[in-house]
């Protein structure tokens, strides 16, 4: 099915390359936090800022955090046809919005009059706690409700004339997650918005994330994603680009590659490729970097790198190509990084 591309901002969805998104956890009705908190999701590498509208002071204040942001302002409404169509007057670049829950078909027409007059995007869909009744009644808690309900939301909006949709079926489960979206794909020309939902807390909430993003993308589905994490946005943003590089999809970033260590390794092989990792953090150049512990898959493995270097108790072999030197463990750190900087201001230089 030939994919629809949808332009939030300067922002294109259904192109090929795969958006990173994360919303605020503020007020949008405090400017200056919105503000802060977006600009430190941009130097992450955010693409899409969500702000949650509950408020005519939350609408109102859109101009003035879009008017000091650099990436375009999606504008999250529930329950409130007018401040949606406020929302969208006072600058919003996209709308997220459920149909459903919007009002009757008065209230959907109205708001679909006013993304039509201002060019603006919508994002409909379901999410295992939004899904239509009669879907909810004929297919219970499954794929098939999640996308059924999603796509009549999708209908109902065509039916206004609106155009630029993009479409979500979120869940908190992982295998249903991947079943809906995967159903959903094979359904839907339009762009995809893909994410687990309420993934929770800590190291489980990136594992579930990493797992039902990554199958998907893995599969070709998804044209933006947010990694819905009970953390800082900015730890969204990590998380994503960091998926989006374990499935292939994002080069332009130094990879290290550190092996687990074991009883053979006789250098401080962990903290080591810690700081290398902490090193080249942000650095927009394709790179990869092996740190390993012993020469058992030492050597083989950084040979497939830029540089490597595997170590010893009294010496480590620094690897560069067909290069390589064997360096007395002391000065191992210090040499490898000076190697590293100037790989790193090469490649930079190869670019320009």
């Amino acid at each position: 099915m030939k994919k629809k591309i949808v332009k939030v901002g300067d922002v294109l969805l259904g192109g090929g390359r795969v958006a990173v998104q994360s919303m605020t956890t503020v007020k949008a009705s405090d400017v200056e936090a919105s503000v802060a908190q977006i600009l430190r999701m941009e130097e992450a590498g955010c693409d899409i800022a969500r702000v949650a509208v509950g408020s005519e002071g939350d609408a109102r204040a859109l101009s003035a955090i879009k008017a000091r942001i650099h990436i375009p302002l999606v504008a999250d409404v529930h329950f409130s046809a007018k401040l949606a169509a406020l929302a969208v007057e006072c600058g919003a670049d996209k709308l997220r919005i459920n149909p459903g829950n919007i009002g009757g078909a008065r209230e959907l027409a109205y708001v679909a009059d006013c993304v039509k007059a201002h060019g603006v995007p919508v994002r409909v869909g379901a999410n295992t706690g939004s899904i239509e009744p009669r879907f909810f009644a004929a297919y219970g808690r499954s794929a098939e409700a999640l996308v059924g309900s999603a796509l009549a939301n999708v209908s109902a909006l065509e039916e206004r004339g609106v155009a630029d949709i993009v479409v979500s079926v979120k869940a908190s489960d992982v295998p249903l997650t991947v079943e809906a979206y995967t159903l959903l794909a094979e359904r839907c020309g339009y762009p995809l918005h893909v994410g687990v939902t309420e993934a929770g807390v800590g190291r489980a909430a990136l594992v579930k994330s990493a797992a039902g993003i990554g199958a998907l993308l893995l599969k070709g589905v998804g044209d933006t994603i947010r990694v819905s994490l009970s953390a800082d946005p900015v730890e969204e943003v990590y998380a994503a680009h960091d998926i989006l590089r374990a499935c292939g999809l994002e080069k332009d970033y130094v990879e290290v590659v550190a092996c687990p260590t074991c009883g053979r390794c006789e250098y401080d092989c962990m903290n080591f490729a810690a700081k290398v990792a902490e090193r080249v953090k942000g650095i927009g150049v394709a790179m990869k970097v092996a740190v390993m512990g012993c020469v058992v898959n030492g050597p083989g493995e950084a040979r497939g790198c830029d540089l490597g270097i595997a170590g010893g108790k009294d010496a480590c072999v620094i690897i560069e190509g067909e290069r390589t030197e064997r360096v007395a463990a002391a000065d191992a750190e210090r040499v490898f990084l000076e190697r590293l900087d100037a790989l790193i201001a090469q490649k930079k230089g190869e670019r320009k």
